[in-house]
């Protein structure tokens, strides 16, 4: 019960990576916030939870929905303890050469600055409150291109940065702040944009999660219950010497290309020392024949 007696705030807490994670808050003893624009996904969450979850609507591109979201937290709990910014979606997956400024705009706004104003408006209802813990949802894609599209890859990138700024902005009112980067995590955040009926969509999940097993180390999809895990670590006591840095949680996915951790592959030196070999004896053969 790591949490008995907090109040959390959890947003994008409808599906995936916020709804584990808000059960798992639950079920070790912390009254839950949990917000989203899913309604019905929300409401269904906070039946079915084992333990207090509370819904409340909350538009993350809307800051004052956020502020609203956040005062209803703390008025009813009489403060806030521990937030997890969570809620965010692909994008616009347009390229840099093809996106128009209102699609980027609209990924900034809800992937990063929500983020901001997530901590922005929480902050003050956290203040003096022992424990008291921010975490941030950033992504393997901040790290390099390949992972997502530009405007996502950017936006998860600045979570990163604000992180470490937030973590010194608030260090004086003993509230830490730090951010889990998350592999390729089976939910719907990659499928959710396209349209086609959900029967496909399943069968797109199923696809991604074994594209990603065999592209990582580890030998199986990640799941929302890997980044809960993490997040309540954060969030916890147990990680109370820890401030403004970041958790891979990706199942080896960024160690390196395939060659470094799997001895199926052959590795580029592994190659350079075959053409030296096949060098050396063809100019043995090349020698032998001249003489």
């Amino acid at each position: 019960m790591r949490f008995s007696g907090k109040t959390v705030v959890v947003t994008g807490a409808a599906s995936g990576i916020g709804a584990e994670s808000a059960r798992l808050f639950a079920r070790e003893g912390a009254v839950v916030f949990a917000s989203d624009i899913d309604s019905d996904g929300g409401a269904k969450l906070a039946a079915e939870a084992d333990g207090d979850v509370r819904f409340v609507h909350c538009d993350v591109t809307d800051p004052a929905s956020i502020k609203v979201l956040m005062d209803h937290a703390a008025n009813e709990s009489g403060g806030i303890d521990v937030v997890f910014n969570n809620a965010a979606a692909g994008g616009a997956r347009a390229p840099i050469d093809e996106i128009e400024p209102e699609e980027w705009d609209w990924t900034m706004d809800l992937v990063l600055r929500s983020v901001a104003f997530g901590i922005r408006y929480a902050a003050p209802h956290m203040k003096g409150r022992k424990g008291a813990s921010i975490v941030n949802v950033s992504s393997v894609a901040a790290v390099g291109p390949g992972y997502s599209p530009t405007a996502y890859a950017v936006a998860k990138a600045g979570v990163l940065h604000l992180t470490k700024c937030a973590a010194a902005d608030l260090a004086q009112h003993d509230i830490r702040v730090n951010a889990v980067q998350p592999g390729f995590i089976n939910t719907n955040i990659f499928t959710e944009s396209i349209e086609v009926p959900e029967e496909m969509k399943m069968a797109a999940k199923g696809m991604i999660a074994q594209m990603s097993s065999n592209a990582q180390p580890v030998k199986r999809g990640g799941q929302p219950g890997d980044i809960a895990e993490a997040v309540a670590y954060l969030a916890s006591d147990a990680a109370s010497f820890v401030t403004g840095t970041s958790l891979i949680v990706d199942g080896g996915i960024t160690l390196g290309p395939r060659h470094s951790w799997d001895p199926d592959e052959a590795t580029l030196f592994e190659g350079l020392e075959k053409m030296e070999a096949e060098a050396k004896a063809a100019a043995e053969k090349s020698a032998a024949a001249a003489t």
